[in-house]
């Protein structure tokens, strides 16, 4: 996402630039010049900054919706497992987790948990000074909108980007990156326990193949901040999913999809708990 996103916005950006400078006197200084290059040189970063590198887990789960797989309660992560977060890492993974189960109960128009989630994230961003993010607006604008599933996604990606962001541009990556394995082994998590069968679900297996893509992206994203204890942990946790997967090829066997909901599984347990 983050790699189309600034291919399609950088040309552009660069061809205005471009324009801009044909336009003026031919004599502008060649430190103006030189200011201009300098700023493009700057945007692929300010724009990798602000751009949740995944799918977001209401894309995933908006697939579920659309296969017209059921609602299964009990499968999120309890709100009161929060009060078990004490640390940065575990609060950042777990607002990773809880946003996924967000949009698990926004999508299936579930209002009490709905309510329940917003609270408890609402807790753990604050814990985070993202207090601005998870405000009252936000469940005002999901409540307007639980009849229209594509405008739900919009506000729920929104606010997936505005967290992704805050904690980037405040020196704090690696807990963004937390927030985004959270959020990706919560929705492999909702996919691949919607039923005591999932494997027999028409359409599970492309949303898991589809799925791989963002798991190779995100071990590629963590590389630079390997050396960083609380990355390098969780890392390591998915070595069993990374094993899995690097197994298949272009299609899932049933095998495939119920070692995968295994690991899958064993890694959820781990971070909930």
């Amino acid at each position: 996402m983050k790699k189309i996103f600034a291919g399609f916005i950088l040309p552009l950006l660069i061809i205005s630039f471009t324009c801009l400078s044909s336009c003026k006197d031919r004599s502008a200084s060649k430190q103006k010049k030189n200011e201009e290059k300098e700023l493009v040189k700057q945007i692929p970063g300010q724009i990798e900054s602000h751009v949740y590198p995944l799918p977001t887990s209401a894309e995933v789960i908006k697939m579920l919706t659309d296969l017209e797989v059921g609602y299964i309660i009990g499968i999120s992560n309890p709100v009161a497992n929060s009060k078990k977060y004490f640390i940065s890492s575990t609060r950042a993974i777990n607002l990773g987790v809880f946003g996924a189960d967000l949009s698990y109960a926004t999508l299936y128009n579930q209002q009490q948990s709905v309510i329940d989630y917003l609270d408890v994230i609402r807790s753990l961003s604050n814990e985070l000074n993202m207090s601005k993010i998870y405000n009252e607006d936000m469940y005002t604008k999901i409540k307007q909108n639980f009849d229209n599933k594509d405008e739900l996604v919009k506000i729920l990606k929104g606010t997936f980007n505005d967290t992704y962001a805050y904690l980037s541009d405040n020196d704090q990556q690696p807990l963004a990156l937390l927030v985004v394995g959270g959020a990706w082994v919560e929705g492999m998590y909702l996919t691949t326990h919607v039923s005591e069968a999932a494997y027999q679900i028409a359409g599970i297996s492309k949303v898991l193949l589809e799925q791989k893509k963002s798991f190779d992206l995100f071990l590629d994203i963590t590389k630079p901040y390997l050396n960083d204890p609380q990355v390098g942990d969780f890392v390591k946790r998915l070595d069993p999913v990374k094993k899995v997967y690097e197994g298949i090829g272009t299609s899932l066997t049933d095998k495939n999809i119920q070692d995968i909901t295994k690991v899958i599984g064993d890694v959820r347990d781990q971070i909930v708990q």
